[in-house]
């Protein structure tokens, strides 16, 4: 362990995406802080992007590890990561999904005084089985966190009730998401994609391409707007490469020359600067969102579904709005009404980047995780200090 670290703290992730997602966001998040006071560990499939990012982390060790499905897999996998464990004699595992928490459960069987203590985030809005959550909630968990209030309520309504609980905002960096960080790149951006002359309203969304993402909804219900209306309005969407069916659709609803794609982004902060409005419209999966609070804190106020726990992002029509998930006729409203009075979105959006620095800082999301920890470790009387900014490294995640 290294010299006056408090901690030893595995962090797994079962992905095996090259993409930079959710899950990786908040691993990286946690890590980049955390290794520089305690020893931090990443076990992640060999070449998803959490083990390539991990590793570029100073001070974080990583290691290549699977979370396979098939039983006679599964028990191999849990002899290679119960080895990590004790070789490496970790303290805490903090899993943040079904696969690597039944695999830390099965690893730890039988450590007795030397098993880690396990922390598991739950992420998405997916249903928590009765009977392999039961086995989690009782051999493989010392405390819970939700993401967001949503999330927390899932696992209080679920066998997860017994084991310690808390909610626990995702953190966002405020000093590298920022309104004019890196502005000139950001106007070169939004020249590009607002090629056609009639085009003054720049929509966009770093949340991603997948469909649960309701970002076709948004198209659709731009193509609804009046003609006037629809003519200044782009869409852009930074994410995976769209599908067959995604650009199908786009086409049948006469978008095509609204819609850009820009690819899937390392450091999207010139993406964000160049927009307008920010939207998330998820229907499915998603609870809290990184990218909604990424672009509330560089001043973008944001337009998120009623789904799980994003409504809990915004303070409607103070900082951002909220539409009934899956709901095109009412987001066609919100548009109609938002366009032609765009002094709106500069307003909303600055009350959004004071709410991500009063709220959502990294720092706080940070502390509040080691209070998790400690609670888990039984070391509730440990005083742990507010994360330093200087502990927080200049090259947070991006999507």
């Amino acid at each position: 362990m290294k010299r006056g670290a408090l901690m030893k703290v595995l962090y797994t992730n079962f992905h095996t995406s090259t993409g930079t997602g959710g899950h990786t966001s908040y691993v990286l998040s946690l890590a980049r802080v955390l290794s520089r006071r305690h020893d931090v560990l990443v076990a992640a499939p060999q070449g998803s992007a959490l083990h390539r990012r991990a590793a570029e982390v100073p001070g974080v060790k990583v290691y290549a590890q699977s979370f396979p499905n098939r039983i006679h897999q599964v028990f191999h996998a849990a002899r290679r990561l119960r080895d990590l464990i004790s070789r490496e004699k970790v303290e805490l595992v903090h899993v943040n999904g079904s696969a690597d928490h039944r695999l830390a459960m099965l690893a730890t069987l039988g450590m007795g005084s030397r098993r880690p203590r396990i922390v598991f985030t739950k992420h998405n809005d997916r249903p928590i089985a009765r009977l392999s959550g039961w086995l989690r909630a009782n051999f493989g968990t010392d405390h819970a966190i939700g993401v967001c209030e949503f999330a927390r309520r899932m696992l209080a309504d679920s066998p997860y009730r017994s084991c310690s609980l808390s909610t626990i905002g995702n953190g966002v960096d405020t000093c590298y998401f920022t309104p004019d960080a890196p502005g000139s790149d950001a106007q070169a951006l939004r020249a590009r994609l607002l090629k056609h002359p009639d085009r003054r309203i720049l929509l966009g969304s770093n949340a991603g391409t997948d469909d649960y993402k309701g970002w076709l909804d948004m198209v659709e219900a731009v193509s609804r707007l009046p003609q006037d209306l629809r003519a200044q309005v782009q869409i852009a969407l930074a994410g995976a490469p769209l599908s067959d069916s995604q650009r199908a659709r786009i086409d049948e609803l006469g978008m095509h020359d609204h819609v850009t794609w820009v690819g899937r982004l390392e450091d999207v902060r010139a993406f964000i600067g160049a927009l307008d409005l920010g939207f998330v419209l998820s229907y499915s999966v998603e609870t809290i969102s990184f990218a909604c609070r990424e672009m509330m804190s560089m001043g973008k106020p944001v337009v998120v579904s009623s789904h799980g726990g994003l409504p809990e992002n915004i303070t409607p029509y103070v900082d951002g709005w909220v539409v009934p998930e899956r709901d095109v006729g009412r987001l066609t409203l919100l548009l109609e009404h938002l366009l032609p009075r765009p002094s709106l979105l500069p307003e909303a959006g600055a009350a959004a980047r004071r709410k991500c620095v009063q709220s959502f800082r990294v720092e706080r999301f940070v502390q509040l995780t080691e209070q998790a920890y400690a609670r888990a470790l039984g070391h509730e009387e440990t005083a742990i200090a507010p994360a330093a900014q200087s502990d927080l490294g200049d090259a947070p995640v991006a999507r």
